[in-house]
């Protein structure tokens, strides 16, 4: 089992910059690729960045390419989502979560845990 916990996020201006952490605990031995997701009300949950194992290899949504980016520090257990350049329609729940994959993965139904989620609210 592995435990997720988000941090980091907040009311921010359009055009501002948000850094959130997800910090991974239990079973972090094993290899985890690791993703992003988000959640608006009234609206699906939606993909925005993955990252594999290792992190050499990332995806990201349309919507955020070039905003966003992905990382991980696997000697902290700890993955992280630089977001740039934030918009109102970024206004979300933001969620970690971790796949038994090596690879990185870009729907949620291949993802194994999940975190309670940090809201990033964007204001005009």
């Amino acid at each position: 089992q592995v435990q997720l916990v988000e941090s980091g996020g907040g009311l921010v201006q359009a055009g501002g910059s948000l850094r959130l952490s997800c910090a991974a605990s239990g079973r972090t031995s094993k290899s985890y690729a690791m993703g992003w997701f988000r959640q608006a009300p009234g609206k699906e949950r939606e993909f925005v960045a993955a990252i594999s194992w290792s992190g050499g290899s990332t995806s990201y949504a349309d919507s955020v390419k070039g905003r966003f980016t992905i990382s991980r520090d696997n000697t902290k257990n700890t993955m992280y989502l630089q977001m740039n350049s934030l918009k109102p329609e970024d206004t979300a729940r933001h969620y970690c979560a971790a796949s038994n994959s090596f690879s990185y993965e870009v729907t949620a139904d291949r993802y194994d845990y999940w975190g309670q989620g940090t809201q990033v609210t964007v204001s005009t």
